[in-house]
C-alpha cells in the first residue's frame, strides 16, 4: 500500500524497460462504437471502444508467434482467448453464499481494477464499456445513376428523412430483406410469415410513405411466406449500399449506430419484428441472424437502452435434409431488460415474478460474470493493439488493457555504486510491491552485486507471493538488471 521509490529520475545513468508480451487470437472481435473487426484486420488510425465508452485512434499494430497456453475467458457476451498475462478489467467475488446476490456483488465494484486473465476464476465480474455516444442525422442523400437499362424504374426522392418510419423499415430489411442485382431484373424483396399481418401492412405502407413506391405482394401458400416486391433500381442499388449485399454480410449503417435512442428503438422494433421471437411460456425473447457483424451491433443496440443480453453461436448444421448456416442467437431473459424490449415492441405479455439477474448495467458499463474460464495449448500468430490516450480496447466480451506489466528503472551510480533508484510501474499490486522490494534490495550495492539480485530474493523477502504472481517478480529483477547493462553500455564496459 505504500511502495517506496516511487518516481523519475532526470538524466539517469542507467534505465531499463521491461513488459509482457501479451496478445489475442487474430480472428477476436474487435469493438469500436457502431461495428466490429477481427483484430488482424483492424488498421492504424482505425477506432476502437475504450474502457471510457470512447472510440479512440489505434497507433500500432503488433504480431507476435506464440507457442504456450492460452486462456478462453467465456460470459453472455462471448469468448475470447488471450495470453495469460493479458490485463481484463474485472473484479474478484469470493467464493461466499453471500456474493450469490447481486447487491452484494455490486458492493465489490470499487474493486475493480485490471487484472491479469490467468488470475481470474469462474464467476468473477466483467466489465463491458457501452458506447454512449449520440449524434444525430435528420436526413440521408441517394445518389443513383441511371443506367441504359433502367428505364423502366421511376426516381426515388433525393434524400429521405431518417425518422421513425425509415428507422422501422431500416429494421425490416435487416431482418428480412435481400435484393437482386441484374440487367433487367433488379429488386428488392421483404419476407414475412403468412400469419404476420400487422407486419406485413405496416412495412408496405412504409414502403409507399417514405419512397414513393407501390410494393407488389407474392403469397406462397406452400411455403407458408408473403414476399413483398420493389421493382425499383435506384431503391435496390440504395439498399445494397447501405446494408450490404448479402445475407451473411449485412450491418447496421455506422451513422445508425449513433442516433439517438428513441430512433433506435425503431430499428430494434423492425429487427425483432422481421426476424425476432417473443417466447411467452418461457418467457424470454430471442433474436437469430447469420450476420455476424449484425449481431454486435444488435447487441450494442440493446445495451445502450439497457438491455441486457446473451449471444450463443450455433453451428452450421443439417436439419431434415435441410442445411443451416452458422448463426448467431440472441436472448433477453432477465425480466428488467425483458420489461424494456417488450415495452419497445408494444406487445402484450403477462411477466411472471422477477426473475434472477447475475448482471447489471451502471456508470456507463455492463457488469457480468464469468461463465466458463479454461486453459488450451495454442501455437500461432497473435494481435495486440497500441491505444491512443486509452490504452485499451474491447472484444466482443470483455476490456483489456493494450500492455502487460510494464516496468521501468531508473538508477543513479557513483563509483559503481547504486545511489539512487527510482522506479515506474504498470500492473497489479504484486507487480507495484515486488518492482518497490526490488529498488530496497539494490540501492547502496555495487552494480555487480545488483545484477546478482533474483526473482527468488525479491519474492523472500515479501515473505513470498501467489503461483501466479511469481512473474512480476522476474520482470523487477530484469527490470533492474536492464538497467545496470544500459549503465554499463553508457560506461564503455560489458
Amino acid at each position: 500500500m505504500n511502495p517506496r521509490n516511487v518516481g523519475v529520475i532526470e538524466n539517469p545513468d542507467g534505465y531499463g524497460k521491461v513488459g509482457n508480451p501479451v496478445c489475442i487470437l487474430p480472428e477476436t472481435q474487435i469493438m469500436s462504437s457502431h461495428s466490429s473487426y477481427p483484430i488482424q484486420s483492424v488498421k492504424i488510425g482505425d477506432k476502437v471502444l475504450s474502457h471510457d465508452g470512447k472510440s479512440h485512434n489505434v497507433n500500432k499494430q503488433f504480431i507476435n508467434n506464440y507457442n504456450s497456453n492460452i486462456l478462453m475467458i467465456k460470459n453472455r457476451l462471448g469468448k475470447t482467448f488471450l495470453t495469460p498475462d493479458h490485463l481484463v478489467y474485472a473484479f474478484k467475488v469470493p467464493n461466499s453464499y453471500t456474493y450469490l446476490y447481486n447487491k452484494n456483488k455490486r458492493k465489490l465494484s470499487k474493486n475493480a481494477c485490471w487484472l491479469h486473465s490467468s488470475h481470474l476464476e469462474k464467476n468473477d465480474i466483467i466489465m463491458y464499456p457501452i458506447s454512449r455516444k449520440i449524434k444525430d442525422v435528420e436526413y440521408i442523400k441517394i445518389s443513383s445513376k441511371r443506367l441504359n437499362h433502367d428505364y423502366s424504374s421511376v426516381k426515388i426522392p433525393p434524400k429521405l428523412k431518417v425518422d421513425k418510419n425509415f428507422m422501422r423499415f431500416a429494421g425490416y430489411f435487416l431482418s428480412e430483406g435481400s435484393t437482386r442485382s441484374e440487367k433487367c431484373r433488379t429488386y428488392s424483396t421483404i419476407t414475412f410469415n403468412i400469419n404476420e399481418k400487422n407486419y406485413i401492412k405496416d412495412c408496405i405502407n412504409i414502403i409507399k410513405k417514405v419512397f414513393g413506391l407501390d410494393a407488389i405482394i407474392e403469397e406462397r401458400v406452400d411455403k407458408n411466406t408473403i414476399h413483398i416486391h420493389i421493382y425499383n433500381v435506384h431503391l435496390t442499388r440504395f439498399l445494397r449500399k447501405l446494408f450490404g449485399h448479402s445475407v451473411d454480410k449485412k450491418s447496421v449503417p455506422s451513422f445508425m449506430m449513433l442516433l439517438p435512442l428513441n430512433k433506435q428503438k425503431e430499428l430494434i422494433k423492425g429487427l425483432w419484428y422481421g426476424d425476432g421471437h417473443i417466447d411467452k411460456e418461457r418467457f424470454r425473447a430471442s433474436y437469430a441472424t447469420v450476420s455476424q457483424q449484425l449481431s454486435q451491433q444488435v447487441k450494442t443496440l440493446l445495451l445502450r437502452q439497457n438491455i441486457i443480453p446473451s449471444i450463443y453461436e450455433e453451428k452450421s448444421r443439417i436439419i431434415n435434409g435441410v442445411k443451416h448456416r452458422k448463426a448467431y442467437r440472441i436472448y433477453v431473459l432477465e425480466t428488467p431488460s425483458l420489461k424494456k424490449l417488450i415495452s419497445i415492441l408494444d406487445i402484450d405479455f403477462n411477466f411472471r415474478d422477477k426473475t434472477s439477474c447475475n448482471a447489471w448495467i451502471e456508470n456507463g458499463l455492463l457488469f457480468t460474470p464469468i461463465t466458463e474460464i479454461k486453459q488450451i495449448e495454442y501455437s500461432g500468430p497473435v494481435y495486440n493493439l497500441e491505444v491512443k490516450d486509452s490504452h485499451s480496447y474491447t472484444t466482443d466480451n470483455l476490456l483489456v488493457h493494450n500492455c502487460g506489466d510494464l516496468m521501468e528503472m531508473y538508477i543513479k551510480v557513483e563509483n559503481d555504486i547504486i545511489k539512487d533508484i527510482k522506479f515506474k510501474t504498470f500492473g497489479c499490486g504484486s507487480a507495484i510491491a515486488t518492482s518497490s522490494m526490488v529498488t530496497e534490495l539494490a540501492i547502496g550495492k555495487n552494480v555487480d552485486e545488483a545484477l546478482k539480485i533474483t526473482r527468488k530474493d525479491v519474492a523472500n523477502e515479501l515473505d513470498g507471493l501467489p503461483p501466479q504472481k511469481m512473474h512480476c517478480s522476474n520482470l523487477a529483477a530484469d527490470a533492474l538488471h536492464a538497467a545496470i547493462q544500459d549503465y554499463k553500455k553508457k560506461k564503455g564496459g560489458k
